[in-house]
């Protein structure tokens, strides 16, 4: 047991400071794998579960304890999601593919130059709005099975592209919303929690708009678009946005809508 707790200390320290790392091609995930992968059994993965989920409540901005508690407590939604994928001439591509969304892979400069309406050009200035970037995804390292891995890994980094395509921000109101969008889709625990606990940390302007509309729209997007993870975003960065919002069945929140236009 006390090795576990040490385990479990040591990944705190760790995974505060540690982004993902640079990959130079779509090819070497098997090979990252098996360097960033950690074997844990079920007491140890008990353990990592309780003190991530404590963690993350006291503190959501601690992306590296959401990461540990979405790998130990997602087996069963991964496994689901991997036939979504294999269920999709698509989605079967990315899983033969592997393709990664980071620096190395993704040329923002021309993302920046495609068309307002693209959904290339929509993901860089999303990017630059929020002032993020697509290197800040950690490495799956709980997940034993490497199909698996990716599947965690492929949700991680095109999370910022959801938002991007729904048009949510990363205030807590944006992040609850697409939380249940993708709570719905993958049945994610860590997913499912993130909307029900993130709502009681909306302010009461928020919280309004939240049950009023946000709400609502998230539940009807998540259940009635094509399941999200199945878009190779890569091959559809010049793809007009209305187009892909028709193609997925999506529908923006009205609100979001008149702002866009204003």
């Amino acid at each position: 047991m006390n090795s576990t707790v040490r385990l479990f200390c040591s990944i705190v320290k760790f995974r505060n400071n540690v982004f993902t790392k640079k990959i130079h091609n779509i090819s070497t995930f098997k090979e990252e794998f098996i360097s960033s992968h950690i074997e844990t059994n079920a007491l140890q993965k008990t353990v990592l579960t309780i003190g991530s989920t404590i963690v993350s409540l006291l503190d959501p901005s601690r992306g590296d304890m959401i990461a540990t508690l979405g790998e130990t407590t997602g087996l069963g939604a991964l496994r689901y999601m991997k036939k979504k994928m294999e269920e999709s001439e698509e989605g079967q591509t990315i899983l033969k593919d592997l393709p990664r969304i980071n620096s190395r892979t993704v040329d923002l400069d021309y993302l920046q130059k495609l068309p307002n309406n693209s959904v290339g050009n929509t993901y860089y200035k999303f990017l630059e709005t929020n002032k993020v970037t697509p290197d800040t995804r950690l490495n799956v390292q709980f997940v034993d099975d490497v199909e698996l891995a990716y599947v965690m890994q492929r949700y991680r980094e095109v999370h910022d592209l959801i938002h991007a395509i729904l048009g949510m921000p990363t205030n807590m109101l944006g992040e609850v919303t697409v939380k249940w969008v993708e709570g719905i889709q993958t049945r994610l625990p860590m997913c499912i929690g993130g909307g029900l606990f993130g709502a009681i940390r909306l302010a009461p302007k928020q919280r309004q708009r939240y049950v009023t509309a946000y709400l609502p729209w998230a539940i009807k997007t998540g259940m009635n678009s094509e399941f999200l993870m199945n878009v190779y975003f890569e091959k559809r960065w010049e793809q007009n946005l209305s187009d892909l919002h028709k193609e997925l069945k999506i529908t923006l929140l009205q609100e979001n809508k008149t702002k866009s236009k204003k």
